[in-house]
């Protein structure tokens, strides 16, 4: 599965999106009472280590180029993750995914109030449906803080998706996730101190497999990606859904009821609708300019 073909492509995010959700069990298994700041640092230690055989794809010359816009991505992304440590505990484990794709309407959002961007009319149909299906899953009675901390892990990732556009673009991807761990890492660690927790030995299993997926969701991202046009492969991202609510079904035995459905088709319908209109509009312009294909 080199990527290079949209089918290929598509299976790689396929697979990845299930990484990811298995990355979402490891922390979803954790004994209530974990101690959260404690695992988060861990988390994001065992990260950074698993990303040291790729050390030699960073640009040494130009190591800390943005260190600003790093910095305020790091400790965004560790918000992101107490936040969605927070939300899986508590909620179901499609529930909280599905809660999670607020963030590419944040993104569009954030992208207007930043970059001073238009939205077209599908694009604020999107919006509109998006929070409308969040609102429906969630239900105004069940708001808490589970609920209001996996809003929190999405806006988080909102924004560091935003700010990526802030970042140096010479810098690789290795470069821009090691910067990101290792800037996390004392704020993460003064946390943990902070807690005053017990040491718990058995979290590192956990962090290590939390880990472990998620950096494997991120190979297959940038495997389907670097080959094939963004818009002819992004709605398999929307798969991780499924894998949710499939494995919290056998799993956790949780099944989802018409809310949940109801819902999570106003978030991915728009979206997918969104990207099937990104199809479209790059296949005109590759007819338009045959000799650019």
């Amino acid at each position: 599965m080199s990527g290079k073909t949209v089918h290929s492509a598509i299976l790689l995010l396929v697979i990845g999106n299930a990484m990811a959700i298995v990355s979402d069990v490891f922390i979803k298994l954790l004994e209530p009472g974990t101690p959260v700041f404690q695992f988060a640092f861990l988390r994001c230690l065992v990260t950074l280590l698993l990303l040291l055989p790729l050390a030699g794809q960073l640009n040494r010359r130009a190591l800390f180029a943005g260190f600003r816009v790093h910095a305020l991505r790091a400790h965004v992304h560790l918000a992101g993750i107490l936040c969605m440590v927070v939300a899986l505990e508590h909620l179901p484990l499609a529930t909280a995914n599905a809660v999670f794709y607020a963030a590419p309407f944040l993104v569009t959002v954030l992208s207007v109030l930043v970059f001073r961007e238009t939205l077209s009319t599908l694009s604020v149909v999107a919006v509109v449906s998006g929070f409308a299906g969040i609102l429906l899953i969630l239900r105004p009675v069940a708001v808490n803080w589970a609920a209001l901390a996996a809003l929190g892990s999405a806006l988080a990732l909102a924004i560091n998706a935003v700010l990526v556009r802030k970042l140096p673009g010479q810098q690789s991807t290795v470069h821009t996730l090691f910067l990101n761990y290792l800037l996390i890492l004392p704020a993460a660690g003064a946390l943990a101190w902070w807690e005053n927790a017990p040491w718990d030995s058995g979290l590192l299993v956990s962090a290590f497999g939390s880990s472990l997926f998620i950096l494997g969701y991120n190979v297959t991202v940038l495997l389907a990606y670097r080959q094939v046009a963004a818009n002819q492969v992004t709605s398999a991202e929307y798969t991780g859904l499924i894998w949710a609510v499939a494995i919290g079904w056998i799993g956790f035995n949780e099944v989802p009821d018409l809310y949940f459905a109801v819902g999570s088709a106003m978030i991915v319908v728009p979206l997918i609708m969104m990207g099937l209109r990104s199809r479209q509009r790059s296949q005109r312009v590759r007819q338009a300019n045959p000799a650019n294909g």
